[in-house]
């Protein structure tokens, strides 16, 4: 049977060229978000600041919570989960005489990490200031000049600086001049480091708190024994020992966030792509065995057994996936290091983060294409090969063979998933849990149309019969005919025609329905009539607010908290005159963030069971836990948070305490607040603002649109291969009908009208299942059924589509009639 597989392979190698494409594809895709995955499950970070020190002792970089379950017959089993924290962790002082005394350790460097920006120095990295003990922990070392003292600094070899220079420092207490006595003969690779003295660092940090305490071992001693002897001694304290790779990780706090958002990333980009591919390849291997109909039908009749078909098909199958799968593999490994290199672009994978290239990806998306391959083809070949012999010969000869009673099942069923998953994501009111929801439910839809599709060509070619031979004479009368004729080719055609239109519009308009609903709150609830937008220190501030004609300067600072498990946008207001320049929508209670008053969205707040006068703990970004009362429930949430917090309680507990933001009431001019506000800082009008916030928003929606193009770009090609399989395989159709009599212009003109009803009836479809689903999205997210559809992109999608149909119709078509 292989080798009968084999010469059917090269007999029919232009058959199958659409499945191996289609294989190759779906193999690149699997593999790509693989990398992905693997990174986030498996990347490490190598330490640079911490490089030159063993052990490190620092705060606990997760937040960590216990959940019980009761199993019944009294056993109850707890379960604890951990989650990274957003912002540094910082510890007491006093841990480092702890750490001192423990036997083994010969000394202990401090160390306070805090924004400190030398404005004007080259380099678009971090830029942090510590205390010169630290440098050691690196090591830097003194390349010129000495350690700095009061009113100096340090600068690293990046800096462009020269011993003596006087260089004017951006910190939380505002802009100071420092002279620089010294430079360092090394530099780190995306992070600036400025050395302050001692006295200066601590009053430029958090007082009495450090962010980490180095460990010097004492000669001799052994480094992994020093550690646990560390960890013993810290036990019920909030130090945690970091050694090896883990000192990365503690580094660049936001790497272990990057890696939840890789893992979450992959897995729902591979699944998504895994179910596309799926569809796809079955709906290539179903039109494939159409086109093999007469072949079938005839080792039917002359005695081959289903069982024997069964086994001819899915062998044939095996080895165009194990041609194809393999190459796939391979070119997904470059697709993952683009992909990669894309993210690391828009700030998703972060410098220090390195991709993990690794076997398991390819192998797992070669393997998983072999046996799609193996199941399309068996699933596509199970009516063809259940013909009975004696009625074999003449089915092979029909032209529109039944549609099976349980294809039609089996899309009505389809179509029951896709009527509860729109009903299901109309309630879903966070992204987590929406956004899965919404590709699945496209997807469904799609599926119902490829199950379906047979008796909606059908129809449409049977009510367009008369139409299309008034209109176009003889060319519309031929595609109207083969149209109805040959119902499952042309479905196999909308099918992927569907799913590009489809998908494409779902994933476009998924981001911009969510910033349109945003960019509405924000314009209904800021009443500032400039915002001045930058890195601005409370000293600014206080400027901003002497212009004469300023009634109202908000500072804002946006952070991420937790409120028990839940994770939510938070935002950190000034209280002075709030309610001149932000109005949130209240709906109950009194806007007021003083003293320990917050905020919270209607929507946290039905999750939470909260309401006005409750008292309630979130877990700030550095882990820190703060009680709050619930002062006013608001409902601009997608424009301001779920949560309004007092500004001095974020500023305490983030890394960079200045404020993004100041929201500027009043009728103060633009030219006086610049000069307030200073060199470095933006002054920003209403329409102004707006367009810098569709600009963050652009960059968001680009993150997500690279991630889902792998589909768009999938479904694309899966269009183009399908039309160009179907196109190809009619040579002995067309030649027929120029034997007849037809006219070379009447075949085009029939092979164009029957392109353009599929895009039609595509686009309708596809457009179809797009707005459904987004509506079902926007009114579970936004509370009202909007979905952000933009006609100029929607344009764009069906013209692409058209293109790409005609490209793969016509074009063919041609090729075939110079052969006449």
């Amino acid at each position: 049977m292989l080798g009968l597989a084999l010469r059917t392979l090269r007999s029919r190698l232009s058959g199958f060229v659409g499945a191996f494409v289609a294989l190759l594809c779906a193999a690149a895709m699997v593999t790509a978000c693989g990398i992905l995955l693997d990174t986030g499950l498996r990347g490490t970070v190598p330490p640079q600041r911490y490089a030159g020190t063993p052990i490190i002792v620092a705060g606990d970089q997760e937040v960590h919570w216990t959940t019980s379950k009761d199993k019944g017959d009294g056993e109850v089993k707890e379960k604890t989960k951990s989650k990274p924290l957003t912002e540094r962790a910082w510890i007491p002082a006093d841990l480092a005489a702890k750490v001192a005394a423990v036997p083994g350790v010969a000394a202990v460097r401090t160390e306070v990490t805090f924004p400190a920006t030398v404005i004007g120095a080259p380099g678009d990295g971090e830029s942090w200031g510590h205390g010169f003990e630290s440098a050691p922990l690196t090591p830097y070392a003194l390349a010129t000049g000495a350690e700095p003292k009061t009113g100096e600094v340090v600068l690293d070899a990046h800096s462009g600086a020269k011993t003596g220079d006087t260089v004017r420092v951006l910190t939380a207490d505002g802009v100071g001049e420092y002279k620089v006595s010294g430079i360092t003969a090394t530099a780190l690779d995306g992070q600036s480091s400025v050395f302050f003295s001692t006295d200066e660092a601590a009053r430029l940090a958090r007082a009495g708190q450090l962010t980490a305490i180095g460990v010097v071992p004492a000669p001799g001693t052994d480094t992994g024994a020093l550690a646990d002897a560390v960890r013993a001694a810290l036990t019920g304290t909030p130090g945690k020992v970091y050694t090896g790779d883990d000192r990365g990780r503690l580094e660049f706090v936001d790497a272990d966030a990057a890696r939840v958002k890789l893992i979450s990333m992959g897995g729902a980009i591979g699944g998504s792509a895994l179910l596309v591919a799926i569809l796809v390849v079955v709906g290539t291997f179903a039109l494939s065995m159409q086109q093999r109909h007469r072949e079938i039908a005839l080792l039917r009749a002359i005695g081959a057994t289903p069982r024997q078909m069964r086994s001819l098909i899915g062998r044939e199958a095996l080895l165009v996936g194990a041609t194809a799968a393999p190459l796939g593999a391979l070119a997904g490994i470059g697709l993952g290091v683009w992909l990669g290199s894309r993210f690391r672009d828009l700030g998703v994978l972060p410098e220090a983060l390195d991709l993990v290239i690794s076997p398991f990806p390819p192998i797992v998306a070669a393997l998983a294409t072999l046996l799609a391959a193996f199941v399309a083809a068996r699933v596509s070949a199970r009516g063809v090969i259940r013909v009975r012999p004696t009625e074999a010969l003449s089915e092979s000869g029909s032209a529109a063979p039944r549609v099976g009673v349980a294809r039609i099942l089996a899309g009505l069923l389809a179509v029951a998933g896709g009527v509860v998953l729109l009903i299901v994501l109309s309630g879903l009111r966070t992204e987590p849990a929406a956004g899965p929801v919404t590709f699945l439910t496209a997807i469904v839809w799609v599926v119902a149309l490829s199950l379906l599709g047979p008796l909606l060509a059908r129809a449409v070619a049977f009510l367009l019969t008369p139409v299309l031979s008034v209109l176009l004479r003889a060319g519309g009368y031929l595609a109207a005919k083969t149209a109805r004729a040959q119902a499952r080719r042309m479905a196999s055609v909308i099918t992927p025609l569907g799913l590009l239109v489809g998908m494409t519009a779902t994933i476009l308009f998924v981001p911009t329905t969510m910033g349109d609903a945003a960019a509405d709150d924000l314009r209904a609830g800021t009443l500032a009539s400039y915002t001045v937008a930058g890195h601005v220190p409370s000293s600014t501030a206080e400027a901003i607010r002497a212009v004469p004609g300023v009634t109202a300067a908000t500072e804002s600072l946006t952070t991420t908290v937790r409120v028990g498990q839940d994770k939510y946008r938070a935002q950190g207001l000034s209280a002075q005159n709030l309610t001149l320049t932000v109005d949130p929508g209240v709906v109950d209670g009194s806007f007021s963030l003083d003293g320990d008053h917050a905020a919270i969205s209607s929507l946290a707040a039905d999750q939470r069971g909260l309401s006005v006068g409750d008292k309630f703990t979130v877990t700030m970004g550095d882990g820190v836990h703060v009680e709050l009362t619930v002062s006013a429930i608001y409902s601009r949430h997608l424009g301001f948070g779920d949560l309004l917090l007092p500004y001095p309680v974020v500023a305490a507990h983030v890394d960079t305490p200045l404020a993004s933001t100041v929201l500027v009431s009043g009728t103060a001019d633009a030219a006086a607040l610049r000069a307030a506000a200073g060199p470095g800082l933006a002054v920003l009008n209403g329409a102004e603002t707006a367009d810098a916030r569709d600009a963050a928003a652009s960059a968001n929606a680009e993150v997500q649109l690279i991630a889902m193009g792998l589909i768009i770009a999938f479904a694309a090609i899966a269009a183009v291969n399908t039309l160009a399989m179907a196109t190809a395989d009619r040579a002995r159709e067309l030649a027929l009908l120029r034997l007849i009599g037809t006219t070379r212009r009447q075949v085009l003109l029939m092979l164009r009208t029957e392109t353009a009803v599929a895009v039609v009836l595509a686009a309708i479809v596809g457009t179809g299942i797009a707005l459904a689903t987004l509506t079902a999205f926007a009114s579970g997210m936004t509370g009202a059924a909007r979905p952000g559809f933009e006609l100029g992109t929607y344009a764009v999608i069906v013209g692409g589509a058209a293109a790409l149909a005609w490209i793969a119709t016509v074009l063919p078509g041609r090729v075939a009639l110079r052969r006449q």
